[in-house]
């Protein structure tokens, strides 16, 4: 099997992680008012997942810290379609509490991944 370079990057997989908590999530909110925040929540989880693993591909650190950028502020984005959700009933205050710290996380490790991969070209 091939093995591409984002497959052993510790913030890709804690993505795909979070991604199946979301997918779990949209695929339990089922009914039509909530089947648009749904949508917004899959697709915004996996954009992360997808943006490290498609920077991972690029041949510079300025290039992959890019995409990593990105990354970064979908999580922003996926927090806001969680807090909504919330806010909507969608979901409880300890089903948002656990998500939001996981974003958190996977923030704080992006940013760091981030610094590194920028700081090693100087």
């Amino acid at each position: 099997m091939a093995q591409f370079r984002f497959m052993d990057l510790d913030i890709w997989k804690d993505s795909i992680v979070l991604n199946d908590q979301f997918f779990d999530l949209a695929d339990a909110l089922v009914d039509s008012k909530s089947y648009r925040v749904a949508e917004q929540l899959r697709a915004a989880s996996f954009s992360i997942s997808n943006n490290i693993a498609e920077g991972s591909g690029s041949f510079s650190s300025k290039d992959f810290a890019n995409f990593l950028n990105i990354a970064h502020r979908t999580i922003f984005e996926t927090a806001n379609i969680s807090c909504v959700a919330h806010r909507r009933k969608f979901i409880d205050k300890n089903k948002l509490d656990q998500l939001l710290n996981d974003l958190d996380t996977l923030s704080r490790k992006i940013t760091n991944f981030r610094k590194s991969l920028l700081n090693s070209n100087q």
